[in-house]
């Protein structure tokens, strides 16, 4: 039985697909099925990214037709169209966003030898005897920001930590549903199990210091405020603010701390930015040239900096100050399998439902 708050939920994602699907339906047709073209469905919408794109163009003489929206407008149209769609690759900015479109069967899998050697298994789909749907090829830690006036690093070392009665009053998070936190929360009650991570999901209702709202960067600035002592947050939005010149950006990171959560542990969260190859791709070859483009080094440098984030592949450093200055540059990263994460999220929402978490 759904409870009043997910049918809501459910009511308002499906509205906002549906509005997606029209917005999308009014923007110029994607190119069909030719030689040396690849029509790409993108979530991403970064400067650097433009560029990317035009070195691979560059590089393989392959055009780029883009059609770019929100990640439920992408997966509303990709279902609209069916068969018919040019979609030839899809990119997405969650784990749990792709997974949901995964399970839809609208990506098709594929075998490349260039992605399992350059990214982590633990960053991809699981394996099928036809390939992998889906591969990541950036990614974001979700850190801990405090007030380091309020509250002691060593009392928000774990995420753990933040369901500690001693923290009442001081947590601030987004909706406990956007998939952001969903994946993490899915990653805790993997390692928890049930009764534990229901005690903990509980537990954080109970710190809050207001209902969840707004998105990442209101909760830092909120904890500068000091609205909150601790908020959750992914580690790009502390990067954009570090790498701001605005005075009020800097009297933001003047006045919190950040910590990368349970690094004597498991290791600290993260997510992906993914692409995978669509379902009904005309263009297959172009596809897997372009995922494999991705995850060679040049096009990591593009894919991750320009977010702020982590490169994906295996042996490519990181080279961006925001993040370093962030003390991310040797962090440990929580290595648990994504596609394992995914498989958690609707039983994480209905323990969100049960703790009260909106």
């Amino acid at each position: 039985m759904l409870t009043l708050n997910t049918r809501r939920r459910f009511v308002t994602r499906a509205c906002a697909a549906l509005a997606a699907t029209a917005a999308l339906t009014a923007l110029a047709p994607v190119a069909h099925a030719q030689d040396k073209v690849l029509n790409l469905y993108s979530a991403r919408h970064y400067p650097s990214d433009d560029q990317l794109y035009a070195l691979f163009t560059q590089t393989t003489g392959i055009k780029i037709n883009r059609v770019d929206s929100d990640d439920a407008g992408i997966v509303a149209r990709l279902r609209a169209e069916g068969a018919a769609s040019p979609a030839d690759v899809v990119l997405l900015v969650d784990a749990a966003r792709m997974a949901v479109a995964d399970a839809q069967g609208l990506f098709r899998p594929i075998k490349s030898a260039k992605l399992d050697a350059a990214i982590p298994a633990h960053l991809r789909a699981a394996p099928t005897p036809d390939g992998v749907t889906w591969t990541g090829f950036s990614t974001r830690a979700r850190v801990i920001v405090y007030d380091p006036l309020r509250v002691k690093a060593e009392d928000v070392a774990t995420y753990e930590q933040l369901a500690d009665p001693k923290l009442k009053g001081l947590l601030c998070t987004r909706s406990g549903s956007h998939p952001y936190n969903l994946s993490l929360f899915a990653t805790v009650v993997e390692r928890l199990g049930d009764d534990k991570g229901q005690q903990w999901l509980d537990g954080l209702v109970a710190n809050m210091a207001r209902p969840p709202q707004g998105g990442d960067t209101d909760q830092i600035r909120a904890v500068a405020s000091g609205e909150c002592g601790v908020a959750i947050s992914n580690s790009y939005y502390m990067a954009r603010l570090i790498a701001s010149d605005k005075p009020e950006d800097r009297r933001v990171v003047e006045r919190v701390r950040v910590v990368f959560p349970n690094q004597a542990t498991t290791g600290t969260h993260v997510n992906i930015a993914g692409a995978a190859v669509a379902r009904h791709a005309k263009n297959l070859d172009a596809a897997v040239a372009f995922m494999e483009f991705l995850a060679s080094p040049q096009a990591q440098a593009y894919f991750a900096n320009g977010n702020h984030e982590f490169p994906a592949a295996k042996g490519v450093k990181l080279d961006n100050p925001a993040l370093k200055a962030m003390g991310a540059e040797h962090f440990k990263a929580d290595t648990i399998p994504l596609a394992v994460v995914a498989k958690n999220l609707t039983k994480v929402q209905r323990m969100l439902d049960r703790a009260g978490y909106k």
